[in-house]
């Protein structure tokens, strides 16, 4: 839920975050939600599919709730999910996400080696840990694609995600229409979402949901 949006951007609110009709559903002990894994995908649930990491991760990213620093330029999106083991179909507390991604015109922090950042400076990069519901939000701006030698890579955002007992996940975010993705030899259909427009006050922007399934390691 969005109160303002000045110079540091959105502020979030304490409450009830908005969340898919199946995790509105959750028991509120957050115990086994058959609707997620069974009804509403009509189909086995799998472990999210892992997909590449690329060259640009940097670890020991700052604990923030927003990606990118204050007044970056492009569309606003906010994201938010949440995290499940697929052995016990339950939420995942305290998991732990590093997130990162291309600026919108498709540059990252890291991709000129003759210009490195500052060790400790990170742009488009955060790490955060979900809460005791296994439930992740952070807020952030649509990337740009770019060009992977002869073909461009299509917007996407990096997620590698950790919890005690399983394995360990490292895959990419992409968003439903764009041009690239049909050429894109990484791109995994299981790894598409779907955004929403939203609009709250006179502040327009993207939302949409991404849950990630993790394997007993």
């Amino acid at each position: 839920m969005f109160l303002s949006r000045g110079a540091a951007g959105f502020a979030v609110a304490a409450g009830t975050m908005l969340l898919p009709a199946w995790a509105r559903a959750t028991p509120s002990d957050g115990s086994v939600l058959p609707a997620f894994f069974d009804a509403e995908l009509g189909k086995e649930v799998k472990a999210t599919e892992a997909n590449i990491e690329g060259p640009f991760f940097r670890r020991n990213a700052p604990f923030r709730g927003k990606v990118t620093p204050p007044l970056e330029p492009g569309v606003v999106m906010l994201l938010k999910g949440r995290v499940w083991g697929l052995d016990t179909r339950k939420p995942l507390p305290d998991a732990l996400l590093d997130v990162w991604q291309a600026n919108k015109d498709g540059r990252y922090d890291n991709d000129d080696a003759a210009k490195p950042p500052d060790h400790d400076v990170y742009v488009n990069r955060l790490r955060l840990r979900c809460d005791e519901k296994g439930r992740y939000e952070y807020e952030t701006i649509h990337p740009g694609s770019y060009l992977n030698g002869t073909q461009y890579r299509p917007p996407h955002i990096h997620y590698r995600v950790q919890a005690a007992g399983y394995k360990t996940l490292i895959t990419q975010l992409y968003f439903e229409g764009d041009k690239h993705q049909e050429k894109d030899p990484f791109i995994r259909k299981s790894l598409i979402i779907k955004l929403e427009q939203a609009k709250r006050g006179e502040v327009s922007y993207e939302t949409g949901t991404f849950d990630i399934v993790l394997a007993k390691a």
